[in-house]
């Protein structure tokens, strides 16, 4: 079967730019933030969860349905139980949805012990069987799969890419670590390169990528078709205009402090939050301050203090005092280590 063609991206003469699928945070509102600062090529839904009772998520729904961002939008789904994955593909496939990813790479323990996302990384034989059963429900767009080097190793990772060939999958992201790894420790840059040899569809490179600079090294390292940005996109949702200025060869634009408070604002505008009590708003803003910080302060004292607030006033005060008190200063480029 031939591979399906891919939604246009924004710039056809670069490499893709794709926006990570991330469970609570890359929901609808999200999306509209970061389409507000600079879109990827492709955006990926928090997962459908699949199994015998499941329906589709009306909240995960919303990121496909009311989704104006003018940038395609793939449905991500985690699940093992084949006859469920397969009614759930079909049903999506009802909707705007630029293609179908299968997650085998989720790295959470609750997620893992069901024998899904990354668990399924254990058991080629039931992958063999899931895509098979998935390409001839998905025939008509494009099937994608978001996968790891391998649970606590990479014993099975040449034989699963065997299988994105063998069931014509057009488009694959692999996070260069195991799932055992988590987010910790170097990320396998040569096995994504080991990848895009092997595989015949094009080869999206994740896994800390934190800057335009370190996107180009990537790219350059493994060839891949293009970089898929997670956790780095919420402390710096402009990352995508900067890595496109680098692939240009053009000076990146500095990002002034003023500019992450009126970040901070629009993310706290979230349809959401009128009936959200305060601790569950400070909550979920702290989830991407702690990401936000780490590009704003050397030595981490933000980072320890916004950890500590307590109210909301508080929180937004902290970041009046540290992004407000000096109007030169801007967002720095990579991240600072060691905090």
């Amino acid at each position: 079967m031939p591979l399906v063609s891919l939604p246009a991206s924004l710039q056809k003469d670069l490499p893709l730019i794709a926006l990570a699928p991330m469970q609570d945070v890359t929901n609808l509102w999200f999306m509209k933030v970061i389409a507000h600062y600079g879109s990827p090529d492709y955006f990926f839904t928090e997962y459908f969860r699949v199994n015998d009772t499941s329906r589709l998520n009306r909240s995960i729904l919303a990121a496909i349905t009311e989704n104006d961002t003018g940038r395609p939008v793939f449905a991500q789904m985690i699940g093992e139980s084949i006859p469920d994955l397969v009614r759930t593909a079909q049903e999506l496939c009802g909707y705007n949805i630029a293609g179908v990813d299968l997650n085998m790479g989720c790295p959470a323990p609750r997620i893992y012990r069901k024998n899904v996302g990354g668990g399924l990384l254990l058991s080629p034989e039931k992958v063999d069987r899931i895509l098979g059963e998935l390409r001839q429900a998905v025939s008509d767009r494009p099937l994608t799969v978001k996968m790891r080097l391998g649970f606590e190793n990479t014993d099975t990772f040449y034989e699963i890419l065997d299988l994105i060939n063998r069931h014509s999958i057009d488009l694959l992201s692999v996070h260069g670590r195991t799932v055992k790894d988590m987010y910790h420790g170097a990320v396998k840059y040569d096995l994504i390169a080991e990848a895009v040899r092997r595989v015949d569809c094009p080869v999206l490179a994740n896994g800390n990528i934190h800057s335009a600079t370190t996107a180009l090294e990537v790219l350059s390292q493994t060839g891949a078709a293009g970089v898929m940005v997670g956790r780095w996109a919420i402390g710096n949702p402009w990352l995508f205009n900067q890595i496109r200025q680098a692939l240009r060869c053009e000076p990146i634009t500095p990002v002034p402090l003023v500019e992450v408070r009126n970040y901070i604002d629009r993310l706290c505008q979230t349809p959401a939050a009128a009936t959200m009590p305060e601790r569950a708003r400070i909550g979920y803003l702290k989830r991407f301050l702690n990401y936000i910080a780490l590009s704003v302060d050397t030595d981490g004292d933000f980072l320890r203090r916004m950890r500590h607030s307590q109210t909301e006033v508080e929180l937004l005060n902290l970041c009046d005092r540290v992004l407000l008190s000096d109007l030169t200063k801007t967002l720095a480029l990579t991240p600072y280590s060691g905090i």
